[in-house]
């Protein structure tokens, strides 16, 4: 579940929203702050707990402008994007990748085995990012 909320921050203090804790885990993740507020994923198994009387957060009805505003905000969206592309490029350099796209143009590439290879790789990658973003309730 996302809930969203504005951080209370003066010359003395922040009141931030309290993770709820499993032992000594948090339970939740701060996704991003857009437009002066803060969005953060907490596990559905997982309640709140009781908040400061400064806070008033509330659960977020999920549109695909909101969603994409916090993915382009989000440090930890462009780092499941950046280990994307290391998973990607540690079988195919930025070289192999062009010269397979380029034997792709040519030849329809459809059915060069090599550039099969490269496509499931590609994919298998761009699915383990889709699959880690949805644990962050995107």
């Amino acid at each position: 579940m996302i809930y969203s909320y504005r951080k209370r921050i003066d010359s003395l203090r922040t009141v931030e929203l309290e993770l709820p804790v499993d032992g000594t885990q948090r339970l939740g993740t701060e996704l991003a702050t857009v437009d002066g507020v803060t969005y953060v994923y907490v596990p559905d198994t997982a309640a709140l707990p009781t908040q400061s009387s400064e806070l008033a957060p509330k659960v977020v009805t999920m549109t695909p402008a909101l969603k994409k505003a916090i993915k382009a905000e989000s440090p930890h969206v462009r780092l499941i994007n950046a280990r994307v592309v290391e998973r990607i490029r540690a079988r195919y350099s930025i070289d192999d990748q062009l010269g397979l796209l380029r034997t792709a143009q040519t030849t329809g590439g459809a059915t060069d085995p090599e550039v099969v290879a490269y496509g499931a790789h590609v994919e298998s990658c761009r699915a383990w990012g889709r699959q880690e973003k949805a644990a962050l309730g995107l």
